[in-house]
């Protein structure tokens, strides 16, 4: 029979160097777990950012005297908005029919966000967002 002492001495002894193993193996995936996190954070974020850009791209639009100075601004508004979220040119297409009073003036803005080429997968992530703004009746006349 073994004493208790040399016995804890040889269960210590088959442990050693367990941890390091165990760091080696777990902090890459740890690391590549963050990397995902943040990637997805920057979709939703972008995600986000289309929404106002389309929105303050509807907007800059209806006030304005004619159709193509709408385009003009709306396109203006929208890069302005998605300077640092895209990582590609910024798409801005009318939606709606016309730029007669009375009517919605409805555009779609869309563009290639960063997220996923972040952590080294080359997948384009494309994302749009369409927004419809009245056209004003007191829009500039001049």
């Amino acid at each position: 029979m073994v004493p208790a002492r040399i016995r804890a001495r040889l269960c210590r002894a088959d442990d050693r160097g367990l941890s390091t193993v165990e760091v080696v193996i777990l902090a890459p995936v740890m690391i590549l777990f963050i990397l995902v996190l943040v990637a997805f954070g920057q979709l939703v974020d972008g995600r986000g950012a289309l929404d106002g850009a389309a929105r303050d791209a509807a907007r800059a639009g209806s006030i304005q005297k004619d159709h193509g100075t709408a385009m003009a601004e709306a396109r203006k508004a929208a890069e302005a908005n998605l300077e640092d979220v895209c990582s590609g040119p910024v798409s801005v297409v009318q939606k709606s029919a016309g730029f007669e009073p009375d009517t919605l003036f409805t555009v779609e803005v869309s563009c290639e966000v960063r997220g996923l080429a972040m952590i080294g997968l080359d997948i384009p992530t494309t994302l749009s967002a369409s927004f419809s703004s009245p056209l004003d009746p007191y829009r500039r006349t001049a």
